[in-house]
């Protein structure tokens, strides 16, 4: 680092954390908003299928495969995805891949078919490929380290969050808008919740900023103090080849490791709102209640991610907390009463989405900015592909035994291998991490 660049980061008269919350303040809301929008056009099908299934004749086996095909359109398309942006600015790019997700989601209402059902999951994986990794590494070209997995979690959040406030609302157009028009509820669900990601994409190309040189929305001293503070972390010899990344082992452990905590996460969320309608509960309750889980989890995830910031640490923050959710799952697997069943469900989605900010902080740390340009695309590829396998692996188990207690049990031992490859991994970094003052 140069020493102009040293004297620039070090610069008495700046407030850091006043600039990275300016900077949050422009860009979280935005991209949270996008990422809720895009989450629930990804997990809606577990709503759409309460009915969709019985109306189109599809078995638990085909639906929870069929389901999750869109993580293989999904996984193939991210890396390349996060490498284009790198190229051509998130602007452009961003604006791009919510656009053409939003019109392949409201296409998703014609299906008339198995086969229709497939095609257009994967495409609408092959669209939405590169946002959420996207994001991940635009947040590196603005956030240093030290607030990173606060700001992670202000943008993650939109997992949960997507589930708390869309559950009520997929319940709600599946009771109301049954026939209407002489359409189906679940048809009607596709089209109005893929409206408003059409819409961001467009604000998206006018209003977000490529990098902090080009902000005219700080000032002149706070664009340099900007850059020199991320130039200061950036590591000597970071790579940005692609194939170099894809034969890293560290990528790929943490690919495994993500993959660990996904398959609890789509696992359960696929299938929970046909867990909860199996309690007995009608449609719109079923709306209402599978929101209880993922408002505890937004919580969960906000606080323990101001935890880690703290105290400048992510590899027990995320091992404990993948722990948690395993714990939750088996609990859920053979609770007594749908009420214990409920709680220990809570905690399953807890632990899974309290864990993604601090894993996300702990790779690009890891990694170093360079190389996280492609290597966060296929932690987040490999680690997607159990969205293909959690919601496969349920719709088997649960058409086999007729129960989704055995598939809980399964879905469990996802987070526990998360918490042991991250501690493993962790070793070599966790000296790297420093506390926030």
């Amino acid at each position: 680092m140069t020493p102009t660049l040293q004297r620039l980061a070090s610069d008495p008269t700046i407030d850091g954390d006043r600039v990275v919350a300016k900077v949050a303040w422009r860009l979280i809301p935005i991209l949270v908003t996008g990422f809720f929008v895009a989450y629930l056009d990804r997990v809606n099908v577990g709503f759409a299928a309460l009915t969709m299934n019985k109306e189109l004749g599809f078995t638990p086996e085909f639906y929870g495969w069929a389901a999750g095909v869109f993580f293989i359109g999904y996984c193939l398309f991210e890396a390349p995805s996060n490498y284009v942006m790198h190229r051509v600015g998130a602007r452009i790019w961003i604006a791009r891949i919510m656009v053409s997700w939003g019109v392949i989601a409201a296409i998703t209402a014609c299906i008339w078919s198995e086969t229709s059902f497939v095609v257009l999951r994967f495409l609408l994986g092959a669209a939405e490929a590169g946002f959420a990794p996207g994001v991940i590494l635009y947040l590196t070209y603005w956030i240093p380290a030290a607030q990173r997995a606060r700001i992670l979690a202000g943008f993650l959040i939109a997992v949960p969050l997507g589930s708390a406030i869309g559950s009520p609302i997929s319940g709600v157009i599946l009771s109301t808008m049954d026939g209407v028009a002489g359409f189906s509820g679940w048809r009607w669900l596709y089209f109005l919740e893929a409206i408003p990601s059409m819409a961001l994409g467009v604000l998206c190309f006018f209003y977000l900023t490529d990098r902090p040189s080009e902000a005219k929305w700080l000032t002149a001293q706070e664009r340099d103090w900007l850059e020199a503070k991320l130039a200061e972390e950036a590591p000597p010899g970071a790579y940005e080849n692609y194939w170099r990344a894809l034969a890293d082992r560290r990528v790929l452990t943490l690919g495994v490791a993500y993959f660990g905590v996904v398959l609890a996460l789509y696992g359960l969320s696929f299938w929970l709102p046909q867990i909860i309608k199996g309690f007995g509960a009608s449609t719109l309750a079923t709306g209402f209640l599978a929101a209880i889980p993922y408002a505890f989890g937004a919580l969960a995830m906000w606080l323990w991610s101001r935890s880690s910031d703290r105290n400048g640490e992510t590899v027990h923050h995320t091992a404990i907390v993948c722990v948690l959710g395993s714990i939750g799952l088996a609990g859920a697997a053979y609770a007594p009463s749908h009420l214990l069943a409920m709680i220990a469900l809570t905690f399953a989605a807890m632990g899974s989405v309290a864990a993604l900010p601090t894993f996300w902080t702990f790779c690009t740390l890891a990694l170093g900015p360079a190389d996280a340009v492609v290597g966060v695309a296929v932690i987040n590829s490999i680690g997607n592909l159990s969205g293909l396998a959690g919601p496969w692996l349920v719709g088997l188990i649960k058409g086999a035994t007729g129960e989704f207690s055995d598939a809980l049990l399964a879905l469990a031992a996802g987070p526990l291998l998360t918490a042991a490859l991250i501690l493993r991994v962790g070793r070599g970094v966790s000296s790297r991490e420093a506390p926030r003052r």
